[in-house]
């Protein structure tokens, strides 16, 4: 009987790790998302002196706590022609490595599309595989001032957006755009098709960091959490941080804590 009730007590205690996997996995997923997409400020773009340009690809190492749990890329795509328009191409993937995928699988793509002035979104897609399947696209349209969201085809009701929204992987180049400063806090509306929201964030400080052998001079930001539900909306004590480089606003680490764990991505230095 004791033999049965420490196997029981076992089975239990790695269930429970492996929700928890589960749960960062899920949560880390949408704070790539998030967090790169929470605060711009109004700039004015000059083409030429982009901070970010066609074939830039930024690779990062994702842990939680001690643990490596997969990779996630964001990259920059030649101009995408439709209907004889230009537009700017941003795509996200994660993916899970090989010991995650025993317990939660993931494989996430998300394109983002914007005009060549970098004012608006035109286009958002978010498709994930694995067991939680996604096919979502959010139609922008700009004359009614909506956004539509789908999901395999099936339609919600359409959001009122405010001028100057972005998706939330787009409106990460947007803030690439901004000159920042200590102390500085940024706003900017922004959203997923479902909901249209004012993202809020405070540069925190200037700091050298060093990031898996590299050292960066950047600046410190933290984005707003209050209008975050899930996990963030439990976890009492829930932060987020994200480092910048100082010169062209490239994320070289974002950290959190949050109920389920902690997790870090870090930006792979390039060979």
């Amino acid at each position: 009987m004791q033999s049965v009730r420490s196997q029981d007590q076992g089975f239990l205690v790695h269930n429970k790790k492996l929700l928890k996997i589960r749960m960062f996995l899920f949560t880390f997923i949408t704070l790539m998302i998030i967090s790169i997409s929470g605060f711009t400020q109004c700039v004015e773009v000059d083409e030429k002196n982009l901070p970010f340009h066609s074939g830039e690809k930024l690779k990062f190492q994702i842990g939680w706590g001690p643990i490596p749990a997969g990779k996630a890329v964001l990259e920059i795509f030649p101009l995408e022609t439709v209907d004889g328009m230009n537009y700017n191409h941003f795509v996200m993937t994660a993916r899970t490595n090989s010991f995650v995928d025993v317990f939660y699988k993931v494989r996430s793509r998300i394109d983002a599309y914007t005009d060549l002035a970098m004012t608006h979104s035109v286009l958002y897609k978010n498709r994930k595989k694995g067991r939680n399947k996604r096919d979502i696209i959010v139609n922008f349209d700009w004359g009614k001032k909506e956004a539509q969201y789908s999901d395999f085809g099936k339609k919600k009701k359409s959001v009122s957006v405010l001028p100057g929204t972005f998706d939330p992987l787009s409106v990460f180049y947007y803030f690439r755009l901004t000159d920042l400063e200590e102390n500085q806090e940024i706003e900017s509306p922004v959203t997923d098709g479902k909901k249209c929201i004012v993202g809020k964030a405070r540069v925190i400080k200037r700091e050298t960091i060093m990031v898996l052998g590299k050292s960066y001079d950047t600046f410190l930001v933290e984005p707003e959490l209050s209008h975050l539900k899930g996990v963030f909306e439990k976890s009492k004590n829930a932060r987020l941080q994200i480092w910048v480089t100082i010169d062209n606003r490239t994320p070289v680490r974002i950290k959190s804590k949050v109920l389920v764990g902690s997790f870090v991505a870090e930006l792979i230095p390039e060979q």
